[in-house]
């Protein structure tokens, strides 16, 4: 199977040009080529597919192989995918997701892009503005949003020393979330800084989300305590969200990188 590395400020992806292989047990390829002892190493699989409906579709697949419904740094990289290997001859694309067709406008620089916006849809308030909760005997809050997947965010006053390895599951596979839930832990620097780190479901922590960036940036501003336009701070790098309260849709720009690309056999 050809493959190309690719990720968004840390967020790494396997991605397979779907438009030329064939990839037919995704769960189970999504596992081994994830491992980073045994295989290529990832956060997981994104399969870039075409597509009746838009410019191409995006299918995406944790590391313990579960199919998820949007990836807002795997949707960047696949832009830039398409664009640097000749599938789409423009900068403004549409990409079909199991969250629904996203538009994406990329910045290139000679001739490969650097750069994607991805209008992230209208964000949905998936609990009370906050909701009150407790996980592992702890009474906490936090604010539900939806951008194409579920999220829960947290407002801390420090999120360095948090040991997400042990607290994680607990919030990820609380029963208030029957499908399981992304989490968010947020630091509010100030009205236009944020600082993040996330437990994906399926994955764990990961290095960024840029759903998860989504999610947190607009709790904040839907709670007061940032402006509409703000930069969210991960371990891997930067993000820029912006809230149109107008239209409700969210924006996220960041950058998509190709790491490296290679064949790996599939038994």
């Amino acid at each position: 199977m050809k493959f190309t590395k690719m990720q968004g400020i840390g967020n790494d992806y396997v991605y397979v040009n779907c438009f030329e292989e064939q990839v037919k047990d995704p769960e189970r390829v999504a596992r081994l080529v994830s491992d980073r002892h045994f295989g290529i190493g990832s956060d997981g699989l994104i399969l870039i597919c075409p597509s009746e409906h838009a410019d191409c579709r995006m299918r995406m697949f944790n590391e313990d192989g579960s199919e998820g419904f949007m990836c807002g740094n795997g949707i960047r990289c696949v832009g830039k995918y398409v664009y640097d290997h000749g599938i789409v001859d423009q900068l403004k694309i549409t990409v079909e997701t199991g969250g629904g067709i996203k538009t994406l406008e990329m910045e290139e620089r000679a001739g490969k892009v650097t750069s994607v916006q991805v209008d992230m849809g209208v964000p949905v308030l998936t609990s009370e503005l906050p909701e009150k909760i407790t996980v592992d005997g702890k009474e906490q809050q936090f604010v539900g949003v939806d951008v194409g997947n579920p999220h829960a965010v947290y407002f801390c006053q420090e999120i360095d020393h948090l040991d997400l390895q042990e607290i994680g599951p607990g919030y990820e596979n609380h029963f208030r979330f029957p499908d399981r839930v992304n989490t968010e832990f947020v630091r509010v620097i100030d009205r236009e800084h944020l600082q993040m780190r996330v437990w994906e479901r399926g994955s764990g922590e990961t290095w960024a989300c840029g759903t998860g960036a989504t999610a947190c940036a607009v709790a904040a501003m839907m709670m007061g305590l940032a402006e509409d336009a703000v930069e969210v701070r991960l371990k891997g790098g930067c993000l820029q969200i912006r809230w149109d309260r107008e239209s409700g849709h969210a924006f996220m720009t960041g950058p998509a990188v190709e790491v490296f690309a290679g064949e790996i056999e599939i038994e």
